[in-house]
């Protein structure tokens, strides 16, 4: 089942349920497949890893970003800066772009 992409990668967006609620950051990646997104300093997690001296990796507690499903995310409109749903517009020569529906601002740059 494919639903329409209303999230993308460096977005900015608003956590609106969880315990990282009401937290904003930039989406680093999508996964697909899961319909999930790793948002910049939202919900981080503590990783313990061995030292790998072939990958240069140091032991120790790694803090990094897990997946967060993308139902709990709003996108912040890049022109009213507020929390909006996403529209669709065809422009005349035949792009569709992604539109705030509160301000009517183009989320695409």
């Amino acid at each position: 089942m494919h639903t329409a992409r209303h999230i993308r990668r460096n977005d900015s967006v608003l956590v609106i349920t969880g315990k990282d609620k009401g937290k904003r950051g930039r989406v680093l990646r999508m996964d697909a497949k899961k319909n999930n997104a790793f948002v910049e300093g939202v919900n981080i997690i503590k990783r313990h890893t061995k030292p790998n001296p072939q990958k240069q990796v140091k032991g120790g507690i790694v803090e990094k970003e897990a997946s967060v499903a993308v139902s709990n995310l709003m996108v912040l409109c890049r022109e009213c800066d507020k929390p909006s749903r996403v529209g669709y517009k065809r422009l005349d020569d035949g792009r569709k772009i992604r539109v705030c529906r509160k301000c009517n601002g183009e989320m695409d740059k």
